[in-house]
């Protein structure tokens, strides 16, 4: 097996923060995966600000996060998402019945790595992985 142990944490409410972060700050871990919604975008800084002070490895699935000093992020491409969008709305003015387009799930995603961090943390990254990003932030 891979030697890993997963933690869950829930996060319902702002409340919840404070408490998930002295459990991480008691249990150090190794690090963090961050699957976000609105909440959790919403206090992104705050919780970039704990992995950055408590030197935590963190992956998020904002590109905005990676950027404002987490390790990483894998996110789909918003850009690319919302042209995808406008398409669905072009076909909608042009007489389509919504309930008959397809359902479409993301396609495209961009992998950004920090570079600033992951020397803050004393990582290196591997180059194939380097040159697999979409964008290295230095």
């Amino acid at each position: 097996m891979l030697g890993v142990t997963l933690q869950s944490q829930q996060v319902r409410g702002p409340t919840d923060f404070e408490r998930i972060f002295a459990v991480m700050a008691r249990e150090r871990p190794d690090a963090l995966l961050l699957i976000g919604d609105a909440l959790i975008f919403q206090h992104g800084g705050q919780i970039v600000d704990f992995v950055t002070q408590n030197r935590v490895p963190s992956m998020f699935d904002r590109t905005e996060l990676a950027a404002a000093g987490g390790l990483m992020s894998y996110a789909p491409d918003l850009v690319d998402l919302y042209r995808r969008a406008a398409i669905y709305v072009d076909k909608i003015l042009k007489g389509a019945k919504p309930a008959d387009l397809p359902i479409e799930q993301p396609t495209k995603f961009e992998l950004v790595i920090n570079l600033k961090t992951a020397k803050a943390l004393g990582l290196t990254i591997p180059q194939s992985i380097l040159l697999r990003a979409d964008q290295v932030i230095e």
